[in-house]
């Protein structure tokens, strides 16, 4: 009986990645997302689901801080820190999702990619794991606001309405 149920879950979780497949591949921004480097269809769905639309951040610095990957502010008078953990702040999701992309790049080391350079510019520098971890992470999201709005830019000039 439970492995049926475990068959009947698996069935579902296909179902349900297909549906989410077929709806995100309606979107304009849908091969701009698939076409960056780590990112496939269910990192697609994940990303479009969690960031929604990029032209709701006025600055890349504002989907930065959505996503909980950009360092806390920590200064009081003179003092200013020099290393600050993340904010965390945002969907959790999304950091997950993010930490999957940058671990493709890491792994699979494309030397001609921009963020595996960022990545690995910053290990060359000797900064610990996560902190270049959250760096490229952040590198990426960046990317991917400029690659997004440009995209949905040119979709909304192709579509408006001819005067």
């Amino acid at each position: 009986m439970a492995a049926q149920q475990l068959i009947a879950g698996k069935e579902t979780l296909a179902a349900m990645r297909a549906e989410m497949t077929r709806l995100d591949k309606q979107l304009p921004e849908y091969d701009t997302v698939v076409a960056m480097y780590g990112v496939r269809e269910i990192t697609a769905a994940q990303l479009i689901a969690e960031i929604g639309d990029v032209r709701r951040f006025p600055h890349r610095s504002s989907i930065v801080g959505f996503a909980g990957v950009n360092p806390a502010v920590d200064e009081s008078g003179k003092h200013v820190s020099k290393s600050n953990p993340t904010t965390k702040r945002g969907s959790p999701h999304l950091r997950k999702t993010l930490y999957q992309i940058v671990c493709t790049c890491l792994k699979k080391a494309p030397t001609d990619e921009p963020v595996y350079q960022f990545l690995n510019k910053k290990r060359a520098e000797g900064k610990p794991y996560f902190v270049y971890m959250t760096a490229t992470q952040n590198k990426f999201l960046r990317i991917y606001y400029a690659r997004v709005k440009e995209c949905l830019g040119a979709f909304d000039t192709k579509n408006a309405p001819q005067a």
